[in-house]
């Protein structure tokens, strides 16, 4: 009568507590300046000191970094000058796919590879990359029963190409379909974290403003080159459009330590998008409040269930 009361009041408390526990684990980040790339774009003597481009790339400092033009044939592309070496990070994009016509293509791509800046026919970039790519395939050419636009993540070994013809069927890691995407009535994001060996997601802003949809996620990440830069990449064929990169915001990822100290490399990966704001402490405070109505409820039951059980000893 004693022990059963205390020891559900004391299991329920330490299932309250673990939880405390888990959601004390928040991830944190900071800032990578060398990765980050806002207007107006260039240095004073209209360089950048992050980042190189070429090809068709044009630069409209107050607007934005425009990878093609809305005319065929044409290609370019953005990438980092010094490689990205945080173990665990994040990388937020704002784009915009638009033009003029009815039919248009053919896309653009963001980069994690080992070499930087070639020229290639895998949008804009070269062909059997080592690293990964991600791909926002606006024209469709032999995938039968997928919406386009159409976005997906490929690994590259180095060795094997993407088959442009099949839309890199193949090939594919991950995909999600993004109707919508081009021409979006809202400010077109996309948001890639990465967990060296423990996370990798893709989340896509393009339905409303503030609305993250998730593209795809896994806890098998791919393997990145030791040595790899971040870049974009776009190109027209016969049918065209503008592929423009309009900021890219760069973030070192760490889990803070009950010690303050940061451990990269720890956390899970699907609480990043609890790191900003508030809401880790107000948890706590609610956690801590019901554990400790937990504990006081017990300890009445307890001492409830010890009273009865002494004065029935006495009346006997």
């Amino acid at each position: 009568m004693l022990v059963s009361p205390t020891l559900s009041a004391l299991w329920l408390a330490t299932l309250a507590w673990g939880a405390v526990q888990a959601d004390e684990e928040n991830i944190k980040s900071i800032g990578l300046r060398t990765h980050t790339l806002v207007q107006p774009y260039l240095d004073s003597d209209m360089q950048s000191r992050w980042y190189d481009f070429g090809g068709d790339t044009i630069v409209r400092t107050d607007q934005y970094i425009r990878l093609t033009s809305d005319h065929p044939s044409q290609n370019g592309w953005l990438f980092s000058r010094v490689p990205l070496t945080a173990t665990n990070w994040e990388v937020e994009v704002e784009f915009k796919i638009h033009g003029k016509n009815q039919l248009y293509g053919d896309g653009f791509a963001m980069w994690l590879t080992k070499e930087r800046g070639k020229v290639g026919p895998v949008f804009g970039s070269a062909d059997r990359f080592e690293g990964l790519g991600i791909f926002f395939d606006t024209y469709k050419n032999n995938r039968p029963g997928v919406v386009f636009p159409y976005v997906m993540a490929m690994v590259g070994d180095g060795k094997t190409s993407y088959d442009k013809d099949t839309d890199g069927k193949d090939t594919e890691f991950a995909g999600c379909s993004a109707r919508g995407i081009r021409h979006a009535s809202v400010p077109t994001k996309f948001r890639l974290t990465y967990f060296q060996d423990k996370y990798l997601k893709l989340e896509l802003q393009y339905k409303s403003e503030g609305e993250w949809t998730l593209c795809f996620e896994t806890n098998e990440p791919p393997a990145l080159p030791q040595v790899a830069y971040l870049g974009f990449s776009a190109e027209t064929g016969e049918l065209s459009d503008n592929h423009d990169i309009i900021s890219v915001n760069a973030k070192n990822l760490y889990t803070a330590q009950p010690t303050g100290r940061p451990t990269p490399g720890s956390g899970k990966g699907r609480k990043a998008a609890s790191k900003e704001g508030g809401g880790g402490s107000w948890t706590w405070f609610f956690m801590k409040i019901v554990f400790f109505c937990l504990v006081i409820g017990g300890s009445y039951v307890g001492y409830t269930a010890w009273r009865s059980n002494n004065n029935k000893r006495h009346r006997f």
